[in-house]
């Protein structure tokens, strides 16, 4: 009897604090097992599948009423070519995913990843020796970066504190056929770039190598980043580099000359080969990097905008 009045204290006083909004294991297993499996056949775009983690996103938006900041309600529709000479180059139609989360404030920050991927291996880019027809599920790269997505848009939705900043939350589409999604928002942003404080970006954050650590990009776009990164640890080891620009949707915002931070776990055996299955992914390291995003996130909404500054 004794245990079953503490569980429901236990339960009580969860309801009165709020909900426990931590970046959580089952959750980011959950979203990569579903965005990684066989039935999605890779996320190809232009693909039913790719559509279907379009439909999944949005989904997980409703669930933590973000506001719908696309062009055609979540998402933004946009054409884009596969050029790479493994098929006909055809084109085909994609979407960035954007919902919203309005704190009132001036200045927002946008957090990102993309969700496509290589598909069976016929748009390019696969390193397998014979790719066609191979699912390329593309755990890694990039289902872990959007159960991160997800995961941050839970805790900032949820964290029962008004924050300073607002946020928009992107799941860029067709980054894999050059950054198609990313720089087409860029150049029609649904939210003036003015008011974009930074941009964070997570692309390929499910296998933690403990003797590297965890990279973060982009230290050098704004004088500021020093101060947000001071004496923040966590259960990862991280280290930085300067660059603001490279292979992942962030360089499309660096190039409009706004701050950018980038979130990578680094390459390994299977990158952009159809052996990038969930059973590879690092859920429980995720998770820290989660919580030291969280932290520089929260450390950089304590100082005005920040400036923006070209790395040379």
């Amino acid at each position: 009897m004794k245990n079953w009045i503490l569980l429901f204290l236990c339960f009580y006083c969860k309801i009165l604090v709020g909900q426990d909004v931590k970046p959580d294991l089952g959750r980011i297993l959950g979203h990569i097992n579903y965005l990684a499996s066989d039935k999605m056949k890779g996320r190809g775009t232009g693909s039913k599948e790719n559509a279907k983690a379009v439909k999944y996103i949005i989904k997980q938006y409703k669930k933590l009423n973000l506001t719908p900041l696309g062009t055609k309600g979540f998402r933004q529709p946009f054409t884009a070519k596969v050029r790479r000479v493994v098929v006909p180059d055809s084109i085909r139609e994609a979407n960035n995913v954007i919902g919203f989360l309005d704190n009132g404030a001036p200045y927002t920050i946008i957090i990102g990843a993309h969700y496509d991927h290589l598909g069976m291996g016929k748009q390019g880019s696969s390193r397998d020796k014979e790719p066609q027809g191979k699912i390329h599920n593309g755990a890694d790269d990039n289902a872990s970066g959007v159960a991160g997505l997800l995961e941050l848009a839970r805790y900032f939705s949820k964290n029962e504190v008004k924050e300073p900043y607002n946020f928009l939350f992107v799941a860029f589409g067709a980054e894999e056929l050059g950054l198609v999604g990313s720089r087409y928002f860029a150049n029609n942003p649904t939210l003036p770039l003015d008011k974009i404080n930074f941009m964070s970006n997570m692309d390929m954050i499910g296998r933690y190598n403990a003797d590297r650590g965890v990279g973060i990009g982009g230290y050098g776009t704004s004088n500021a980043w020093p101060g947000v990164f001071k004496g923040v640890e966590g259960s990862v080891k991280f280290f930085t580099d300067r660059a603001g620009s490279g292979g992942s949707d962030h360089g499309s915002f660096y190039a409009k000359n706004i701050p950018v931070i980038y979130f990578h776990t680094g390459g390994h055996d299977d990158y952009h080969k159809s052996t990038d299955d969930p059973d590879k992914i690092d859920a429980e390291s995720e998770v820290g990097i989660l919580e030291v995003q969280i932290k520089l996130i929260e450390n950089a909404m304590k100082l005005p905008k920040l400036v923006f500054t070209e790395v040379k």
